[in-house]
């Protein structure tokens, strides 16, 4: 298989970008989503996104195997300078460093528009996405308990948390990605 090589995520990418997450909505709890958004939705969605945040798409061999992105934390403005984080690997490509790939390149464009926090929820049980988080400088910040009804169970969600930066006395605005 051939090297990973990270790109901006386009409109164009979103059939790729529904099909890498419908298993985890249809055969997990890891999404709460309970239907699977297609390719319409997904275009809906990178463009509603990409206009604040980047969105990341990992390819190889001219497959998309993975895609990461950001999103408001909280709407009110004091929350202005957290992001929620999420990244989504292809079944079959979990283990390559895929996801450690992209979080990287995340993270690192969130600093670079002044964000100074980014937030991780975890569905769990989830080790394998508990660890990436860790890995990528993220720590347990809480537990919400019994939060989502999926699949016939009650789950909890992990909030994990990486600061990106201080915390200035008079933060400036963050800007839009490059």
């Amino acid at each position: 298989m051939g090297a990973v090589r990270l790109r901006a995520a386009t409109l164009d990418d979103a059939e790729a970008i529904a099909a890498i997450y419908a298993p985890y909505v249809a055969e997990t709890a890891i999404s709460f989503e309970e239907e699977a958004p297609g390719a319409d939705e997904m275009r809906r969605r990178i463009a509603a996104v990409t206009t604040h945040f980047a969105w990341f798409v990992a390819e190889q061999d001219g497959q998309i195997s993975g895609y990461a992105y950001a999103d408001l934390f909280r709407t009110r403005p004091a929350y202005r300078w957290a992001a929620e984080t999420t990244v989504y690997v292809a079944q079959g490509q979990h283990g390559l460093g895929i996801g450690r790939t992209l979080y990287a390149a995340l993270l690192e464009s969130l600093r670079a528009q002044g964000y100074v926090t980014a937030i991780g929820a975890v569905t769990l049980p989830n080790p394998a996405s508990a660890a990436l988080h860790e890995a990528m400088g993220f720590t347990l910040a809480g537990t919400y308990r019994g939060i989502g009804f999926k699949h016939g169970s009650w789950h909890d969600v992990g909030i994990w948390q990486c600061d990106l930066a201080a915390r200035p006395a008079r933060p400036e605005q963050p800007t839009l990605p490059a």
